[in-house]
């Protein structure tokens, strides 16, 4: 109903008008019907606008109340009390709800001034001693309607509080999400933009002595020009991987010399002296791989294993499997421990996958980390070793 008000106020005003109809064809009084039904039309026609319109269906509401007394106080035969007089309590509790406390206490002077001169024309000429019981109740019911309206306006105000947190909750988490990423891309390139930088200098020098040795050491030049395209082959296939994700302005930053494959062993033999006992497991020609997916191997394996030491918990350990097989890089890192994905989000908001999932993609891989069915962690990580 709240998606469509106007639907959900239509039935409102149905159901009013299905119980006034009666009253208005059979009712007593001396006015005609026609006159009865517009006033009746005054009363019940806002309340389908009472949500799209509220101060505006509230104010024709109480207006088409105080003519229908008009009408009633020169028609001493009708009936003091109908069905469509329920508008103005629903009016009410409209203004308290979706306009503002304010409004209704305007609104409702208006009301109750007209609920005085109801009692005071209508009602005391007919029930004697006990007319004040009717204008008692009424404004009780007015009251009713004022109370319900202000619990109802809290409980909306709480709710649209809510879920604008939660939006701006959102917002914020997939602007983190980006900075993430953004931050992650950044530090590979400024990583790999050092093997490229190395791999083109070395053609240039190579390319500059095959020049001076070309007429009085043919061999020489040859062996240059070989290291020049195989040189060129790697670069070429770290700038296709890169292409995506470089930045326009790269920032200098000087970097030791990075790690790959051939320090995973180095890498898990700090990780025992800090407490978490790993094994590991190579298999297939590793040391040929080019520079950039080696590094990207071991920040893998290194970021798997740091969220292992974060989340695991005492008495954990973990198995890492780096093998290759065909084309493919495939790496696996499992621990048993009992960290669980709501401690990853929630502890380190999540980063550190990210981070992997960016440097997997960097390379045309893939990779995917869950809790185990058994217990534990698992990463698994697919990197083609030809670019694309």
């Amino acid at each position: 109903m709240r998606a469509h008000p106007t639907f959900g106020d239509s039935l409102l005003a149905l159901c009013l008008v299905l119980f006034e109809v009666p009253q208005v064809i059979t009712g007593p009084g001396d006015q005609p019907w026609w006159l009865r039904a517009l006033v009746d039309v005054g009363l019940i026609g806002p309340v389908v606008m009472r949500r799209l319109r509220p101060v505006l269906a509230c104010y024709l509401i109480v207006v088409a109340g105080y003519l229908q007394l008009l009408i009633d106080a020169l028609d001493k035969s009708a009936e003091p009390l109908r069905p469509s007089d329920m508008a103005i309590g629903i009016a009410l509790y409209t203004m308290v709800v979706y306009v503002g406390r304010r409004q209704a206490l305007i609104y409702g002077a208006w009301v109750t001034a007209g609920t005085v001169l109801w009692t005071v024309w209508l009602i005391k000429p007919r029930m004697d001693d006990l007319w004040w019981v009717a204008g008692v109740a009424v404004m009780v019911l007015l009251a009713f309607c004022w109370t319900l309206g202000e619990f109802v306006g809290a409980r909306r105000a709480y709710q649209n509080e809510v879920e604008q947190r939660l939006r701006l909750l959102e917002t914020e988490r997939d602007h983190q999400a980006k900075i993430a990423v953004a931050e992650e891309r950044a530090r590979i390139a400024r990583e790999l933009h050092d093997v490229v930088a190395h791999a083109v200098s070395v053609m240039v020098v190579q390319a500059d002595g095959a020049q001076y040795a070309v007429n009085t050491n043919p061999e020489l030049a040859e062996r240059a020009i070989k290291t020049i395209s195989s040189t060129g082959r790697e670069a070429l296939t770290e700038l296709r991987r890169l292409l995506g994700v470089l930045r326009a302005e790269e920032k200098t930053d000087e970097r030791t010399p990075q790690p790959g494959t051939n320090s995973l062993n180095d890498l898990a033999e700090r990780v025992r002296l800090v407490g978490l006992p790993v094994r590991l497991k190579l298999k297939g020609e590793l040391d040929s791989l080019p520079a950039g997916i080696g590094l990207g191997i071991y920040r893998i394996v290194q970021e798997a294993l740091t969220n292992t030491l974060k989340h695991a918990g005492a008495g954990a350990s973990a198995v890492v499997r780096v093998a290759r097989i065909g084309e493919n890089i495939e790496l696996d890192i499992t621990d048993d421990g009992f960290g669980t994905p709501h401690e990853l989000v929630s502890i380190s908001g999540g980063n550190g996958l990210i981070g992997m999932r960016e440097r997997a993609n960097v390379f045309g891989g893939t990779l995917q980390a869950g809790p185990r069915p058994g217990g534990g962690w698992h990463v698994h990580a697919v990197l083609p070793i030809q670019g694309t």
